[in-house]
């Protein structure tokens, strides 16, 4: 066992990108993390638990949480990271497409959320926070993406749900909602499209959901919020 007085991140998606950055930023609050994906390799930093895992497997979030108790003692704040996007013509989209978004957007949210509330309700408290997509409160002509509406648009109802739900018992929920964010994911020949979906006329950066992250971490009356992180996407065009 280490040190039980830090608190405890779990972050999902954590190998590359938005996940791996938010795993720096909470080693940087002092914090241990547990960090989870498919790919994660073992860290060298004794404060953070690598435990490999494919998310839309049910059995893979309770065993992450357990792992997280079993060698941190207590769970503080979960950021649910992990998902895939997948932007198509609605009838171009088939069962494959709507499964695997079904299985990672919604069943690894349920699949591990559920197991960090029970944690977090035996210790003292705590976040979760879930990352979502700007384009379910401002749909774009220029990218048809209904299954991404249809399962982030969820997260963000039941954040607003489960906030209300466990409100008075120190367990806080709210979701950033990112507009397109600048990772190696986005080839360079697609930049200027992306940019120009924003108002600022930019992509984000990767400190700009960490940045947010930490904020509603640090906004202890702050519950419930669907935290728009979009160059200016959600106010309009």
């Amino acid at each position: 066992m280490t040190d039980t007085n830090a608190k405890v991140a779990v972050v999902t998606g954590a190998s590359q990108g938005i996940g791996a950055a938010t795993v720096a930023a909470y080693r940087k609050l002092g914090w241990s993390v547990v960090a989870t994906s498919r790919g994660i390799t073992p860290s060298d930093d004794p404060g953070v638990l690598a435990v490999p895992g494919d998310i839309t497997d049910p059995s893979v979030g309770p065993r992450v949480i357990e792992a997280g108790l079993r060698e941190f003692g207590r769970i503080d704040t979960l950021v649910n990271n992990a998902g895939i996007f997948v932007a198509k013509p609605f009838t171009a989209y088939d069962g494959s497409d709507f499964r695997s978004m079904i299985d990672i957007n919604l069943g690894g949210f349920f699949a591990i959320t559920q197991p960090a509330v029970e944690a977090m309700l035996a210790g003292e408290g705590g976040h979760v926070v879930t990352i979502t997509t700007s384009l379910t409160d401002h749909a774009n002509s220029s990218l048809a993406s209904a299954l991404a509406s249809l399962t982030k648009g969820g997260l963000n109802s039941a954040t607003k749900a489960l906030a209300i739900e466990y409100a008075t018992r120190g367990v806080r929920f709210n979701a950033v909602s990112p507009g397109v964010i600048s990772t190696p994911m986005h080839p360079a020949e697609t930049h200027d499209f992306l940019k120009a979906l924003h108002p600022v006329g930019r992509m984000g950066a990767v400190s700009d959901i960490t940045d947010a992250i930490l904020f509603l971490e640090n906004a202890p009356f702050v519950t419930g919020e669907i935290l728009h992180v979009d160059g200016g996407q959600s106010a309009g065009h």
